[in-house]
């Protein structure tokens, strides 16, 4: 059973611990900040190795526990290595933001099989390998629990060149269902974000030029998203003030698939 908070507007956090997996981007980096400022404990992932950077910077400005791990997320023994670094050093387990993400653009004629597969490995299959490790220890604590997951737009739209990233999107945005339609009576919500184009190193690498002033012209509020955007949503979405949202892929796009 969901058990019913009174809301308070707040969005504290003071007391949980968040594993933000792609920790070291820009949407994992905003979103870990606003987890910080609002009183978690923290633990970054990420496959890059400037995630000990970013979790030592943050824990200075914030004042907050922060771990930096360094995992491949296709790796079964990263994962459970994660889980474990977690519980050793905080015990409990209360959100996950599956942020980590790849894409690899081409059309769907000429991409080579092998970035479609590691597209769905890392953006579906990596989610499921911790979201299923993490939704266990969850369930034992008895305590309940929050798994937010970054989906896209493109998990329910067509965007040409997109087809690995789509086909792992969609697979997400399924996974978010049924987990949460599972895991609802242990007091766990499993959620998504769909952002449209965020300002990222990935999203300025897919977007530019003329397909890039093409796409701005087709979202209403005429411009891309940004990163502290998508996080707002994300911090929302791990809070007891969305406890009555659940199986949800909370649309970020500036209107563009209103048309």
């Amino acid at each position: 059973m969901m058990k019913y908070k009174k809301v308070t507007g707040e969005f504290c956090l003071k007391g949980k611990t968040a594993i933000v997996t792609g920790g070291g981007g820009a949407i994992g980096g905003e979103t870990a900040k606003m987890y910080a400022r609002k009183g978690a404990n923290l633990v970054l992932v990420d496959i890059k190795n400037n995630v000990f950077q970013t979790a030592a910077a943050l824990e200075k400005e914030c004042g907050r526990t922060v771990i930096g791990i360094q995992a491949d997320l296709r790796k079964d023994e990263d994962v459970d290595s994660v889980v474990v670094t977690v519980l050793e050093a905080f015990g409990h387990i209360n959100i996950l933001a599956n942020i980590a993400g790849i894409v690899d653009l081409e059309s769907a004629e000429k991409i080579d099989f092998s970035l479609v597969e590691n597209q769905m490995n890392v953006n579906c299959f990596g989610t499921f390998r911790l979201s299923q490790k993490v939704g266990q220890v969850m369930i034992k604590q008895r305590t309940g629990g929050k798994i937010v997951c970054v989906t896209s737009q493109a998990g329910f739209i067509a965007i040409e060149n997109h087809v690995g990233y789509t086909m792992s999107k969609a697979a997400m945005i399924g996974m978010i269902k049924v987990l949460a339609l599972e895991w609802a009576k242990y007091g766990i919500n499993v959620n998504g974000v769909a952002p449209t184009v965020v300002r990222t190193y990935m999203g300025d690498r897919a977007w530019k030029g003329e397909v890039k002033d093409r796409m701005i012209k087709a979202i209403p509020v005429g411009r891309f998203a940004e990163a502290d955007e998508i996080a707002a949503a994300i911090l929302f979405l791990s809070c007891d003030e969305s406890n009555m949202i659940t199986g949800e892929n909370l649309v970020i796009d500036g209107g563009f698939t209103i048309q």
